[in-house]
């Protein structure tokens, strides 16, 4: 194949994989469908009407969330919430912890909230597009349109403004928040605490949402043991306080109804997004005095079993939208399965409970008769043996049956019989509706395949002439790829992912120890060895966070061992940047002096480490404590985080202009005019420190991914540092070095705390600079923040082969960005092809769905952006 179309073959089939990736998404992930309109009282099918309430005990509600109210945060004898505990022992409070499905973040539960519907799993990705309209609620059915529709409705909110994109023009007064700004927990509460007493002492409205940040701020920052956890536990207790007394003193709040409760958990790393059990209990509580009257309290603080967070009932937090209103006297959301809970039902007598239960199992059946055409729904089933049916569909049409002969005399009980038929018909829908697969576009998802195949083969091609010269490396890459490929398919192995690539990584640097073993020379002996302290530090590297499902939370370095030892810690931070400044000192400002280009270097090394040391007392101060080696560093901390970020984001960027731009034009004067730019007159390989362009590029690269990294991690760039040095030495073809960077960035991931879940996406650095919310900006910095490791081994691998002098640059370029290809766009297919087959699968939105989204980070973010566009961008710097 000639050169040219070798380049347009790569160039069609990276073209192919983003857009493969985007048409299978469509697919994928479609909105789920709803019946549209409004829920509305009218004649019931057994001719009684709908509005058979009597009278509801409340007119109105404050619905208070408190983000990533995780059950225990509220119910165990360590919880900050002292007053609603009382208010629990004394009847005034009705506890639940509401199970939330996956995907555990703000807007789908705060959909499943107000509409009782199970949301789609791309809210996940609207979830993080702050500007995105698409996902408002403005046209579906909702307690909240319910409330306002009721004569003198009127809503007001404050908080997350993740509501008032959901429900535009709903609120008559609302002040919203952003919900990513997870530097701030004390301001972002604030601003929905000022309007609480003043709207206490209104009386034009019947439905108040506030909602509060700062508690997952907290959780996000350091986790769920932070300091600033109790206290801020015990701020929205105080919160509930004032709103309960207000109810009990205020006159037109005599009626009102306070619902608290958290939209989703948190796992012990204090993220959410995933399916572990901290991630998917929040806590559910009802409160009004009028509690009392049907209930005698129940044992709070409540202990149970160690790692456990089911306290009390354990109800759906779909389950909120049927069970106002039947408390506040509206008709049930259209798109609603959840269930009413049962607890609650003793306001009414056992006609009202009967007629509540039988309404919301109508309703429900509205949407099972959606799904399940074919089957009657009409009572005339036989009503018995519903358990032993084989579908589905069969087994909801019997419980409906034996529902609706309940009620006839003749037929099979009394009231009591026929509530807990409903009930029970009520429930299985819900369940069988729940796990029902979505409405795949089946044909995008074979086009997707089909395109994503074509790209392969495409890859694959121009990668061949380069795999086949080296048969050890090439056997290699191509068992990562099937064995790869195959592990997509098990639902553990993607959970566990990490051990792939650091069995592999091991693996690989163990063959190529016996291969240089063999093949050198007496007097290179000693290269071969280098592979040992290799493995030595990858082994160190595996252990530093444990991430997963099997091991998350067991002791590691990074949580474990350095906050323990927080002095062992800060002497390997500062040595990773001292490590750093004096190799920016000896390779930055090459035209000036090196006492001047020192003295820049340290000024911006002294910047990056005082921001880290102040960013890190903001976001966990326990690794500080007993600590005073700072203490030359205090007259930099007068300024804020941001303007600490901006001045050093300035200054990186600064010296790297500076660094660079004067060795470019100085080889472009060498090389001349007409001098044929890919025969450079000078071997790149043969340039020193103070020629050398992409050293100081790749050393301040280094300096940013360290500010976006937090404190604990931060020695992982040393090691890294370490082997790349090492790797320097290791005399290794171009494909051999293509695959140890391909593995180096996957376990680097990991190491960092990566996994496959959406729950350890890390948000503390995504505002370093940032004032406020920038899509663009907050998006880039998440995504260094995260993915630190692999851009780091981007720019080390750019520079290593730079230095390559076996082949033309051009070539050798070539291969690089062919073989990483051909690993990306194996490893997409496979991951569509394990979505498509597994599609009907248990654990389809818990682990194969968020694993396609990690693979459109890695394959359009990763491959794409860095690998191809920077990594070409630094490799093009270098050896220009």
């Amino acid at each position: 194949m000639s050169q040219r179309l070798s380049i347009l073959t790569l160039t069609i089939a990276n073209l192919l994989i983003p857009l493969a990736i985007l048409i299978f998404a469509t697919g994928f992930f479609p909105y789920k469908p709803f019946i549209a309109g409004r829920a509305s009282y009218g004649d019931g099918k057994d001719g009684k009407n709908d509005n058979k309430y009597g009278t509801a005990p409340f007119d109105k509600v404050v619905f208070m969330v408190v983000d990533a109210l995780r059950s225990d945060f509220v119910y165990s004898n360590h919880s900050g919430f002292t007053f609603t505990q009382s208010l629990i022992r004394s009847g005034a409070a009705m506890p639940f912890t509401a199970h939330a499905t996956s995907p555990t973040i703000t807007m789908p539960r705060v959909k499943a909230m107000t509409t009782g519907s199970i949301p789609s799993f791309l809210d996940v990705i609207l979830n993080f597009a702050e500007s995105d309209t698409t996902s408002s609620l403005a046209n579906q059915d909702t307690w909240l349109s319910q409330l306002k529709d009721k004569p003198e409705g009127k809503l007001v909110m404050y908080g997350d403004d993740t509501w008032l994109k959901l429900f535009p023009s709903v609120f008559a007064r609302a002040d919203g928040t952003s919900s990513f700004f997870v530097s701030d927990f004390t301001e972002v509460d604030n601003n929905v605490t000022r309007h609480v007493p003043l709207e206490m002492r209104q009386s034009d409205w019947n439905g108040m949402i506030i909602h509060y940040l700062g508690l997952d701020h907290i959780g996000h920052k350091a986790g769920p043991r932070s300091p600033h956890m109790i206290p801020k536990q015990a701020e929205m207790d105080d919160i509930v306080k004032q709103i309960y007394q207000a109810i009990e003193t205020e006159k037109h709040l005599q009626s009102t109804l306070l619902v608290v409760c958290g939209d989703h958990g948190m796992n012990e790393a204090g993220n959410h997004g995933g399916s572990a059990e901290g991630e998917t209990s929040p806590a559910l509580v009802f409160l009004s005095p009028k509690f009392r009257t049907i209930s005698g309290g129940s044992e709070s603080p409540l202990v149970v079993p160690e790692s456990s967070f089911e306290y009390y009932t354990t109800v759906e937090q779909s389950d909120i939208a049927p069970t106002l209103a039947g408390l506040l006297g509206f008709p049930i959301p259209l798109n609603n399965l959840g269930v009413f809970i049962p607890e609650l039902l003793a306001f009414w007598d056992d006609d009202v409970k009967l007629h509540l239960m039988q309404q919301n199992a109508r309703q429900i059946l509205d949407i099972v008769r959606g799904t399940f055409p074919g089957l009657p729904f009409d009572g005339t089933t036989d009503g018995n043996g519903c358990a032993s049916l084989n579908s589905d569909g069969e087994t909801l049409d019997c419980l409906w049956s034996w529902a609706t002969k309940s009620l006839d005399p003749p037929g099979y009980g009394d009231g009591a019989e026929a509530l807990r038929a409903y009930t029970e018909f009520s429930k299985r829908a819900q369940n069988v509706m729940s796990s029902t697969a979505s409405n795949y576009d089946v044909g995008r998802l074979h086009i997707g395949i089909v395109l994503a195949g074509l790209a392969t083969v495409a890859c694959h091609t121009t990668a061949s002439t380069a795999l086949s010269e080296s048969r050890s490396s090439g056997l290699w890459t191509s068992s990562v790829i099937i064995l790869y490929g195959a592990m997509m398919f098990a639902s553990s192995y993607v959970e566990e992912e990490q051990h792939f690539w650091y069995w592999a990584s091991s693996g690989w640097l163990a063959w190529l120890f016996l291969k240089q073993h063999s093949t050198l020379p007496m007097g290179g002996f000693w290269k071969a060895w280098l592979s040992v302290p290799l493995l030595a530090i990858l082994r160190v590297i595996r252990v530093w966070n444990q991430t997963g499902q099997k091991h998350a939370g067991e002791p590691d370095i990074a949580k474990t061992l350095l906050p323990a030892h927080n002095s062992i810690l800060w002497l390997l931070v500062l040595a990773t940047y001292l490590d750093v400044v004096q190799r920016l000192s000896r390779r930055a400002l090459p035209w000036t002096s090196r006492r001047v280009s020192f003295a820049a270097s340290l000024a911006l090394g002294l910047t990056a480490l005082s921001f880290k040391v102040d960013f890190t007392k903001a976001d966990a101060p326990e690794l500080l404590d007993g600590l005073h080696l700072f203490f030359f560093l205090r007259p930099m901390k007068e300024a804020s985080l941001i303007a600490q970020a901006r001045a050093l984001f300035i200054g990186i960027m600064a010296l790297l202009l500076l660094s660079i731009f004067p060795v470019i034009n100085k080889r472009a004067s060498q090389a001349g005019k007409v001098e044929d730019i890919a025969q450079p007159p000078v071997d790149a390989g043969m340039l020193t420190d103070e020629v050398s362009a992409l050293r100081p590029l790749h050393d301040l690269f280094t300096l940013f991914l360290m500010t976006q990294s937090r404190a604990t991690n931060i020695p992982l760039f040393l090691l890294f540092e370490i082997q790349c040095n090492i790797l320097d030495l290791v005399e290794l073809s171009g494909v051999e070095m293509t695959l140890t960077s391909h593995l180096f960035q996957y376990a680097s991931f990991f190491a960092f705390g990566g996994s496959n879940a959406i729950s350890s996406i890390d948000l503390s650095n995504a505002y370093n600079g940032v004032a406020g919310y920038n899509v663009v900006a907050v998006g880039i910095l998440t995504f260094c923040g995260n993915w630190a490791g692999p851009l780091w081994w981007t720019s080390a691998t750019a520079l290593l082969l730079s230095k390559r002098r076996n082949q033309g640059r051009r070539r050798r370029w070539f291969e690089h960005v062919s073989v990483l290809t051909a690993f990306v766009s194996s490893g997409v297919l496979s991951v569509m092809l394990a979505c498509m087959a597994l599609r009907t699968h248990l654990f389809i939105w818990t682990v194969f769905s968020p694993k396609y989204l990690y693979s459109m980070a890695w394959s359009m973010g990763q491959h794409l952006c860095i690998n191809i566009g920077l990594g070409s961008l630094l490799y093009w710097v270098e050896t220009s």
